[in-house]
C-alpha cells in the first residue's frame, strides 16, 4: 500500500541512524499517517453510501409491495426495475466496503511497523541528553515531545490536504 514510503524507509535505514535519515523516515511516517487517514475517510464514505443505498432499496421494495396490494401493475414494474438497480448497487458497495476495510487494516499494520522502526532508528540516532527545559518542567521526555511534534505535523498535513480537497470541490461547483 505504501510502496514509495517503504522505499523511503529502506533508504533511511540503509543510510544508518543519522539525523538526516531520521528526518527522512519521519517524513515517510507522516505521509503514511495521512494515507491511512485518507483510507479511513474513503472507508467511512463507502459505509455511508451503502447505508443510503440500503435505505433506498428498502423504500423501493415497500413501494412495490404497496403497489401490488392495490393492483397497480405499472408501479409494480417500475419498482421491480429500481429494486434490481438498488440491489446491484448494494452488492457493489458491500464489496467496495470490504476492500476498503482490508486496505485500511493493511495500512494501519504497515504504519505500526514503520512507527516501530522509526522509534528504533530515532533512539539509536539520538545521543542521551537532557530534555528541553519546558518539556522537563512538564514531565515529558524527548520521546513524548518528539511524538507530539510528529502528531502535530501529521495533523497539520492532514488539514492541508483536506483544505486542498475542499478547494477543488468548491472550484468544481463554481465551474472553474
Amino acid at each position: 500500500m505504501f510502496e514509495h514510503l517503504k522505499q523511503s524507509l529502506r533508504e533511511a535505514l540503509a543510510g544508518g541512524a543519522s539525523p538526516a535519515s531520521v528526518a527522512m523516515m519521519r517524513d515517510a511516517l507522516v505521509e503514511a499517517k495521512i494515507a491511512v487517514g485518507q483510507s479511513r475517510s474513503a472507508r467511512d464514505g463507502a459505509a455511508v453510501q451503502l447505508m443510503h443505498e440500503r435505505t433506498e432499496l428498502a423504500t423501493v421494495r415497500r413501494r412495490g409491495e404497496l403497489a401490488a396490494q392495490i393492483g397497480d401493475a405499472e408501479t409494480v414494474a417500475v419498482a421491480a426495475r429500481y429494486e434490481k438497480k438498488h440491489a446491484e448497487r448494494v452488492e457493489m458497495l458491500e464489496r467496495k466496503l470490504a476492500a476498503l476495510e482490508t486496505e485500511f487494516a493493511l495500512g494501519e499494520r504497515e504504519l505500526d511497523e514503520m512507527s516501530a522502526q522509526y522509534k528504533e532508528m530515532a533512539a539509536s540516532a539520538r545521543a542521551p541528553s537532557a530534555p528541553s527545559a519546558p518539556a522537563a518542567q512538564a514531565g515529558l521526555d524527548d520521546r513524548d515531545t518528539e511524538h507530539n511534534a510528529l502528531r502535530r505535523e501529521a495533523e497539520r498535513a492532514e488539514r492541508a490536504a483536506d483544505a486542498d480537497r475542499r478547494l477543488e470541490e468548491l472550484k468544481k461547483k463554481m465551474g472553474r
